[in-house]
């Protein structure tokens, strides 16, 4: 029905007609329904709540699938009239209690536990910790017919059940029901329970566990990339590292949980938006990825593949901006990686014995601090070998030890210069066919390849993930590289994302505590039980995020970054799956045979396979492919 109402002046003119206010044609009243518009609804009120709830405990009602108005009616009570009443309602509570002792009457529990609760508030209130209010909770169901209406009411009790949450159906008072839902603020019932604050803001009906945007009042749609599906609510996570404090992002997780396969979908979807992805790949299992998206495969410890530490950047000093400091800061790096490659702290006198050879070696090969001289052939580490032969009684102890790693039988990563620069969208970096003495060495040196490119003129995004971080971890001065990494990668608009399965060992070290708190993301996976108190304290974890990552599944993990915490569960197009899964049971009959096989193939792959058609990554307003 609608109605247009007229104002007539005290000369009875006519005055301007109102707008029309809107409404059904007809309500139909029934005992338990209305008909209002062609639609049927039904109303209930809430009579029980659970003793105890969380934060946001109203969700599951409030993103019911189907049609459903919940409507919450607050209204506060005077404290000296609430103080009032909870002291009669103690009296009462004590008498009965009394009465019950003399009888020889058991004790209730309900009402033993409805006593300490009115005093634990009274004395709240007496502090002025909290207040009281008056609270009505209902609920109206809309269907297209009254049979669906039925359905729908017993799906939204059996809801609320769940819940622990009491409900009965306005019976003869269907219009009151309704009437009290609508956003007028009136409320026609008056089931109402008594609140305190602190149940009242567990209440508030527009909690939700998903993220919150940076900007509510933004619009636009958001840049990041698919993260997963909520578990608690229908909404996905999106999140974007490149518009955080950081670029960096840590991945924690014992093995089996789906870290890894979570890595991959990242990168895939990275690879979409134009960023260019590094991988340092100790299984083997980014390949696959590599080959499918026309990426750049270089595997370590085949022959042919090295690289040399002692490569010197090719830009000129105002493209760098390193000046002169570019022979010295290289010269820095050999000191860290000596150490690494011989898996010992080096003596004050080792150190400058070493210092002096490497100068010398590059001396040897006519480059000098002027980066004029770069473009020469740099020196390798057979020639540092020959450098230290010429000098102390240390320096040949020194030489020695790197013999082996020169002319010896793990020489093959070193005995000459770089085989292949690494470029394009995707380069992965296998290490799986280094042996374990060299997997911590061969780690440095592809950071150190790569921290080269993210130093390179070109401005563009990157990403560096490093599979297995542990490797790197475990050795002191590896260790410090990869947390200088992780602190200059922002100022060169790069990512460091550092995934690891040795978390105790990572949270005990002061330096792996250091790189957790240079990520502005972290996501966590299922936790082992031994590391479950380390990742909770390291985190601030309440005991519902740390009862999650316990108990997930593959898949499901914790998003935390800062005061956001959102779990998800890892979802992908098939495409993505079949680039993703390690599980034997989904790869190729060819790759399971060559991923367990005791020796892996030693072929450096550049590109897709033979008769295997790359991703076109091209777009429509980019024809050139200058996203990537």
């Amino acid at each position: 029905m609608r109605l247009s109402l007229r104002a007539r002046r005290a000369d009875h003119a006519p005055c301007a007609e109102l707008s029309p206010i809107p409404g059904p044609d007809a309500v139909r009243v029934a005992a338990r329904h209305l008909e209002v518009g062609g639609s049927f609804c039904a109303s209930l009120a809430v009579t029980g709540y659970p003793a105890e709830v969380h934060a946001g405990w109203l969700e599951p009602l409030l993103t019911y699938p189907g049609r459903l108005d919940v409507s919450l009616h607050i209204t506060p009570i005077d404290p000296t009239t609430a103080a009032t009443k909870l002291r009669r309602a103690r009296a009462r509570m004590e008498s009965n209690r009394r009465s019950d002792y003399e009888h020889g009457r058991l004790l209730d529990p309900e009402a033993e536990a409805a006593a300490q609760d009115a005093a634990d508030l009274a004395y709240r209130l007496a502090r002025g910790e909290g207040k009281l209010f008056r609270v009505g909770l209902y609920l109206t169901v809309y269907a297209e017919t009254e049979q669906s209406l039925e359905r729908e009411v017993a799906a939204v009790r059996s809801l609320a059940s769940s819940l622990l949450v009491a409900t009965a159906p306005t019976t003869y008072r269907s219009l009151e029901g309704w009437s009290t839902c609508l956003p007028l603020g009136i409320d026609a019932i008056g089931a109402t329970r008594t609140f305190d604050t602190a149940a009242l803001a567990a209440a508030f009906p527009f909690t939700s566990p998903d993220l919150a945007p940076a900007d509510p009042a933004e619009t636009t749609p958001s840049t990041g990339i698919l993260y997963g599906a909520n578990p608690a609510s229908s909404g996905l996570v999106l999140w974007d590292r490149w518009t955080q404090d950081n670029h960096n992002s840590v991945v924690l997780a014992r093995s089996g949980s789906g870290k890894s396969y979570f890595t991959k979908c990242e990168v895939l979807r990275n690879l979409y938006q134009g960023v260019q992805v590094f991988v340092i790949d100790p299984e083997h299992e980014y390949t696959r990825l590599a080959h499918a998206v026309g990426g750049s495969v270089l595997s370590l410890g085949a022959d042919g593949v090295r690289l040399n530490p002692f490569d010197l950047p090719l830009h000129t000093a105002a493209e760098t901006g390193a000046g002169s400091n570019a022979l010295f800061r290289r010269a820095l790096f050999i000191h860290t990686f000596i150490p690494v490659l011989l898996a010992r702290t080096l003596s004050a006198a080792e150190r400058a014995a070493l210092d002096k050879a490497i100068l010398a070696a590059y001396a040897a090969r006519g480059i000098t601090s002027d980066p004029r001289s770069w473009a020469r052939p740099a020196p390798v580490l057979a020639d540092l070998v020959d450098a230290l032969t010429d000098g102390s009684e240390v320096a040949l102890e020194l030489a020695g030890q790197l013999e082996p790693f020169t002319r010896g039988s793990w020489a093959g990563l070193f005995d000459g210069p770089t085989s292949t620069h690494p470029a394009g969208h995707l380069v992965v970096f296998s290490l799986r066919e280094l042996p374990d003495e060299l997997r911590t060495v061969g780690t440095l040196l592809v950071l150190d390849a790569i921290w080269r490119q993210v130093t390179s003129p070109e401005q563009r995004r990157r990403l560096v993930v490093v599979d297995e971080a542990w490797l790197l971890m475990r050795d002191p001065e590896g260790a410090k590289f990869l947390l200088r990494m992780a602190k200059a990668a922002r100022k060169r608009w790069a990512g460091l994302a550092v995934t690891t399965q040795d978390i105790a060992d990572l949270l005990a070290s002061e330096l792996g505590a250091a790189i957790v708190a240079n990520s502005a993301t972290q996501v966590l996976f299922c936790q082992a039980p031994q590391a479950l108190e380390a990742v909770v304290r390291a985190f601030r974890l309440s005991e519902g995020e740390a009862a999650l990552i316990a108990s997930a599944g593959p898949g499901l993990g914790l998003l935390a970054a800062g005061s956001a915490r959102v779990a998800f569960q890892v979802i992908a197009s098939d495409f993505e799956h079949q680039l993703a899964s390690t599980s034997p049971g989904e790869l190729p009959e060819e790759e399971v045979d060559g991923y367990f096989a005791d020796a892996a193939p030693t072929s450096t792959h550049l590109g897709p396979e033979p008769g295997e058609q790359p991703v076109d990554f091209t777009h429509p307003d980019d024809p050139e492919g200058d996203l990537l």
